[in-house]
């Protein structure tokens, strides 16, 4: 679908035209304004994205963010990736949506937790970190 867009197939109205990164409003927003922001070659998921995919990608989402900003009536913006679960298209895509105060969207989309314990805490920040290392991704 994105893929549609980018190649004039399906219309879209961009925001952002680059050789890496394409930017354009979502068809279904949260709010007016919203925007995805999509790498120009095709990635389903983050694991797709090489590392100067993912720099054009999240340049661009801040630039976007930044825009909105000055260009809508609003106090700032939510960023968010969904990475598998909840993704409804299979192309990597950031969602930058414009907020104000008060806007009557509550903070996460889903319900919150807490850890049982500090110990708890490190213990998973541990295993990522591992998991980080590991992969040489740190």
């Amino acid at each position: 679908m994105f893929c549609e867009v980018l190649t004039g197939r399906r219309p879209g109205h961009l925001v952002v035209d680059e050789p890496g990164v394409a930017a354009f409003l979502d068809a279904r927003p949260v709010f007016k304004g919203h925007v995805l922001v999509v790498p120009r070659q095709h990635a389903a998921t983050l694991a797709e994205v090489t590392d100067g995919q993912a720099a054009d990608l999240f340049g661009a989402a801040r630039r976007v963010a930044l825009a909105l900003e000055r260009a809508l009536p609003c106090d700032g913006a939510f960023v968010a990736v969904n990475n598998r679960v909840s993704q409804s298209v299979a192309h990597v895509h950031v969602h930058v949506v414009p907020r104000r105060f008060k806007d009557g969207l509550r903070g996460f989309f889903w319900p919150r937790q807490r850890y049982d314990s500090d110990a708890e805490a490190a213990d998973y920040a541990e295993r990522v970190r591992a998991a980080l290392a590991a992969s040489a991704l740190l």
